[in-house]
């Protein structure tokens, strides 16, 4: 099963990696507990509109930049669910023998930086 916790919380741990800060530097800009926002980063909670709000705005990113993030990674999960389903395919890093291109995660209105492809392969 896939669960959107899970999905947001990697996102939200990635968006905060990237700017090389820690758990305790956004808990306390985002005014939540740093155990809360551990327990959110690793799915275990989820987060309200509000909390996802504060989150974003300590993280200096929009909000819509992180659920567009979780929604392509919510596409990638479900394709690779259904395909497991009837073939079986291997995700390989781009430069493996691929066959065909699955856009990742990341959109154009997103850094170039951002953007990682996966292959799908039959």
């Amino acid at each position: 099963m896939i669960l959107l916790r899970r999905l947001l919380g990697d996102v939200l741990r990635r968006q905060r990696q990237r700017q090389g800060r820690t758990l305790r530097e956004v808990s306390s800009a985002a005014r939540v507990s740093l155990g809360y926002l551990s327990e959110v980063e690793r799915g275990q909670k989820e987060a309200s509109s509000e909390l996802l709000a504060a989150i974003c705005e300590a993280l200096d990113v929009r909000m819509s930049i992180v659920l567009r993030e979780v929604s392509d990674e919510l596409a990638l999960a479900e394709l690779a669910h259904t395909e497991g389903l009837t073939s079986r395919p291997v995700l390989e890093p781009i430069g493996s023998s691929s066959t065909e291109r699955v856009p990742g995660p990341s959109s154009g209105a997103v850094a170039a930086s951002n953007q990682v492809d996966v292959v799908v392969a039959a």
